[in-house]
């Protein structure tokens, strides 16, 4: 393709046949538990199912967690237990992931298919407000890899918290930052304004490399740099 062609014709549009075929041929097909808890999903909370991230999205999850090797994980918002199973499923021994939300509810059904899965004593659940269990961390960066699936006016808060946890070179991944191609209305709803107002944050901070890929509802990816070195002393005169 030449380059003076625009650049939307380079996106390629997903009709139902080629996500199939992307799926499939990208090892990327939910296995039958995965499948057994979209349905219980469904049934469960019909009018939010569609807070399960998709196909996609679970198993590019784990291949980041088995491509870092990442060890020590965060979540925010475990919904139905998903994304966190798709993310310890990618952990080496001994690795766990730390997983808030505030509903009991929701989260009985994650603990259920956690512990079928056989990857439950790897997840931490914390039920309460994000921000105070992320506060509740240490302070140093320590964290590999994190997680944001919760409360779009949240995002910025929990960025905020999680970004300086974050080793050199760990990545923070961010959820739904397309929100159907709402942010970029002229009167977005209020958690499209949410997400803009935040992928204009996540755009000004210097202490990530990052980029926007439009992965099912929009997926940022950002990696932590290592912090900026102060000049050395001068020597002597």
């Amino acid at each position: 393709m030449r380059r003076s062609e625009p650049l939307d014709l380079r996106n390629l549009a997903l009709t139902p046949d080629l996500h199939s075929y992307l799926l499939t041929q990208g090892r990327m097909t939910p296995d039958p538990l995965l499948e057994e808890l979209i349905d219980r999903t469904c049934a469960l909370v019909p009018d939010q199912a569609h807070m399960v991230v998709a196909p996609e999205e679970g198993a590019l999850l784990t291949f980041l967690v088995r491509l870092l090797g990442a060890r020590d994980i965060v979540e925010v918002g475990t919904f139905t237990g998903y994304s966190a199973l798709c993310l310890a499923r990618g952990l080496p021994a001994g690795g766990s992931i730390t997983t808030c939300d505030v509903s009991a509810e929701w989260t009985a059904l994650a603990r259920e298919f956690w512990t079928r899965a056989g990857i439950a004593d790897r997840i931490r659940l914390r039920l309460g407000p994000a921000l105070e269990t992320l506060r509740a961390l240490p302070p140093e960066p320590h964290l590999d890899l994190a997680f944001i699936d919760a409360d779009k006016p949240g995002y910025i808060g929990y960025w905020e918290e999680l970004v300086p946890r974050l080793r050199p070179g760990g990545l923070l991944l961010v959820d739904n930052t397309l929100f159907s191609g709402q942010v970029i209305e002229d009167e977005p709803g209020e958690k499209a304004a949410a997400v803009h107002a935040f992928n204009e944050h996540a755009r000004r901070d210097d202490r990530v490399q990052m980029v926007m890929l439009p992965i099912a509802d929009g997926l940022t990816m950002a990696r932590r740099l290592p912090p900026a070195r102060l000049p050395a002393p001068p020597g002597p005169a």
